[in-house]
């Protein structure tokens, strides 16, 4: 086995360790909240009219486990079900499984925080190399102000700022939802357009909460980088401007990739007040709502896919981190 494969293999067994965590925190947290939710949800049942065993089967389908047996004999059977991809049912949408709830909503959130996340990187990337060669001037500064300001901006301000000038103030751009209704869903130009149409808001939010923060980093990288050795005695050779600027960008972006992989699960806990401003139908949306209804399935389900989606980016951060520096890997 080489050793990126042995790097691979045990940094997978390292993050089932740690979902493993955190599903049984998940677990013994719902059975620790005031009423024992599986009891209530059983006598629910009870007082609409079902037998005891009908109860028992419908609390088993919804939690993955029945409210009246052994608390370890419920938990081998929620892993179990786990283990074949079964999350349980919803309780506010009577029979619907919570994995398709959560499928459906993961796309909202992904593309739009693939796509804000991207655009602010790139952007912010090249301000901060801006910045920092040119700190001493008034567009270096004024860029340094930039980010400082926006880095310190909350995401629910930012949020209902860009809702009241682009929408209430100018009518540019639609406030809620993925789609206008009379578009049929579909590959239809009138529908993408639309669909397009309604991103631009959530997107431009993430990609300006992330933007002063890769801007000052970028800027504090390249600066650190500039007084390096060998970046002075490559000067001393007298390379040219172009090799010198690939040399600092080469060796100034790299603890970025790291925090750029990181930031990809971050992101997805960070959605819930963007796509609640927006209405915008993704899994931060779906999340605050089962909060709301006390959805207890699709609360757990919610919270093991951001867990899950948080430990693949550190995965894929240590990993990519060793080869694009090799100096890593010694």
């Amino acid at each position: 086995m080489t050793g990126f494969a042995r790097r691979l293999a045990g940094k997978l067994l390292a993050g089932l360790v740690m979902v493993w965590v955190v599903v049984t925190f998940t677990f013994f947290l719902v059975h620790a909240l005031p009423g024992k939710p599986g009891d209530v949800q059983y006598e629910q049942y009870i007082m609409m009219g079902m037998n005891s065993e009908q109860a028992s089967a419908k609390v088993q389908a919804v939690y993955g486990f029945t409210s009246h047996a052994p608390l370890l004999s419920q938990y081998t059977g929620y892993l179990g079900k786990l283990a074949h991809g079964d999350l349980g049912q919803s309780i506010s949408y009577s029979g619907v499984p919570v994995s398709h709830l959560i499928w459906s909503a993961l796309p909202w959130t992904v593309i739009p925080v693939l796509s804000g996340l991207l655009v602010s990187f790139l952007i912010g990337v090249v301000a901060g190399i801006f910045a920092a060669v040119k700190r001493s001037s008034r567009w270096g500064g004024l860029l340094t102000v930039s980010g400082s300001l926006v880095a310190g901006v909350p995401a629910f301000v930012l949020a209902l700022l860009l809702l009241v000038v682009f929408h209430t103030e100018w009518n540019l751009l639609p406030d809620a939802g993925t789609s206008d209704i009379q578009y049929t869903p579909g590959w239809n130009l009138p529908y993408i357009g639309s669909v397009f149409q309604h991103a631009v808001l959530p997107v431009c939010t993430y990609a300006l909460l992330s933007y002063g923060g890769w801007l000052l980093a970028m800027k504090s990288s390249v600066v650190s980088v500039l007084g390096d050795d060998f970046i002075l005695a490559s000067e001393l050779r007298g390379i040219t401007p172009v090799t010198r600027a690939r040399y600092i960008g080469r060796n100034a972006i790299l603890p970025l990739f790291t925090v750029l992989a990181l930031s990809f699960g971050v992101m997805f806990a960070g959605s819930f007040f963007i796509e609640d401003t927006f209405d915008y139908p993704g899994l931060g949306n779906l999340l605050l709502k089962s909060i709301g209804t006390r959805d207890y399935p699709v609360m757990a389900g919610a919270f093991l896919l951001i867990t899950v989606s948080i430990i693949i980016a550190n995965i894929l951060a240590d990993l990519c981190y060793t080869l694009i520096d090799p100096r890593v890997r010694r």
